[in-house]
Parts: C-alpha cells; structure tokens; sequence
C-alpha cells in the first residue's frame, strides 16, 4: 500500500522516452490487468490517488474501497476525510487502514486510528498494514500488532483485519495471528498460499491497476470468498440481550 513519489527529472527527448518505455515493460511495470474471475473487486486509496471520482469508481464494477485514515501516532492521511464521505455517498463499502509503525507505541498508534476512523454498520472491518520493522526486533512487531488488533476488536467489536505483502508475512508473521483475517499483497497472477489454519480474506494483487474515476496507478484486490460472505464481513449492529422480568 506504500506508494513511492520520484524526484522531478528533465523531459526525455523521444528517443529517450521510447527506450524508458521499453525498459518499463521488461521490469514489470506495465499496467496491472484486472481479474474477472473474483465475485467481488476492491481497490485501496492514499492521497496519493490524489481526488477520486467515486461514482465512477462505482460504475467500474469496484465493490469496496479502503481508505487509508493514519500512520504511526501522529500522522493522518490529507485526503481522508474526503474519501470516507465520498466512498459512501457512492455506495461502495468502505473500510479504514491505518500503516502501522514498529518503533512506535500501538496503544498511541491505536488513538491516532480512532481519532480520525470511526467504522461503523455497514463499513468493512478495521485494517492494520504491517511492511517494516523499522529497527524494532520480532518480539516488539508480533507483540505491538497484537495491542493494537486486540484495541480495535474491542472498539468495533469485530476482528479487525492484518495486511502485508507475502514475503514479510513468511518473515516475520507467519503462525501468529491465525485468528485474525489476513490482507496479503502477491503481485502477478499466483494466488498466495498461507500458513495452514490461517484465514486468507484478500488478495491484493497489483498496484498499478487502470480504474475510471482515478488519474493513475491504483491498487486492486479481490476477496476470497463469494458475494454473501463478503457481506457477512462488513460491521453489524450488535445482539442485543433482553430479559424477562416476569
């Protein structure tokens, strides 16, 4: 989910431009195809898909939408606050991510996220993005995740859900939170395997999707799962109990 911006460069002359292309296309970097055969299609969006038509995003055939809210204990994203409205008003079912911060305390972490999110009925589970240690050792990262997942679940009374890419999940995740639905991110056309009794809820598995309504790069995912359990994910109001008084 982290995107990258490039320091400004001198314009190419054409012949430059043509071989930039040509070198694109050989590293990977050409646009990621859309997959049809997932009953259900997502993206997730940062300031830096910049303003978002999200009608149209709807009108694409895109279902749900993250939205990053945070980052560490202090950060929040510039074009939250918008996105969350605006995902809304376009009937897609959105969720909140917040990228988490190794070398930061996830209780701060945790109140940063809910000083901004709020998810609700109807809105996708928390999310929590895990891609670096930032200096922290294996025993910090598994026990600050677990603070911070434990926070959410208790706040939105759901199990809120852990992302990372495929690599750092082998790494250093593996085999520690199967009780939490697992975001893995595996770019190309392999689906990702997990650690056996894990719960695998999405795959992201591109990031340089073509989406109308967004002026370039998108990330696109889909879930594992049909249309039904999809929606069987998404926040419910809470039972109720009552008791007889006669």
């Amino acid at each position: 989910m982290v995107a990258t911006v490039l320091p400004s460069r001198p314009l190419l002359c054409a012949a430059g431009l043509a071989l930039v292309s040509i070198l694109a296309v050989a590293c990977g970097e050409r646009n990621t195809e859309r997959r049809t055969d997932f009953a259900v299609e997502g993206i997730d969006v940062s300031r830096y898909q910049a303003e978002v038509d999200w009608a149209a995003v709807a009108d694409a055939g895109i279902a749900f939408a993250y939205v990053k809210a945070t980052e560490g204990a202090e950060h929040a994203d510039a074009r939250f606050c918008d996105n969350w409205q605006a995902a809304a008003e376009a009937d897609l079912v959105r969720g909140a991510y917040h990228f988490y911060r190794a070398d930061v305390d996830a209780v701060a972490q945790a109140d940063n996220f809910y000083a901004y999110a709020e998810p609700t009925v109807g809105d996708l589970p928390p999310v929590l993005d895990v891609e670096t240690l930032d200096g922290a050792t294996r025993a910090q990262l598994i026990t600050g995740i677990r603070t911070w997942l434990y926070l959410a679940e208790v706040r939105t009374g759901v199990k809120p859900i852990l992302y990372t890419n495929l690599a750092f999940y082998y790494r250093h995740l593996a085999g520690h939170f199967d009780d939490y639905p697992l975001w893995i991110a595996r770019y190309g056309t392999r689906e990702p395997s997990v650690a056996a009794g894990a719960q695998l809820a999405f795959w992201q598995y591109g990031d340089r999707g073509r989406i109308d309504g967004i002026d370039g790069a998108v990330d696109l995912n889909v879930f594992f799962g049909t249309a039904a359990e999809f929606e069987a994910l998404r926040i419910c109001e809470p039972e109720v109990l009552t008791q007889r008084l006669w």
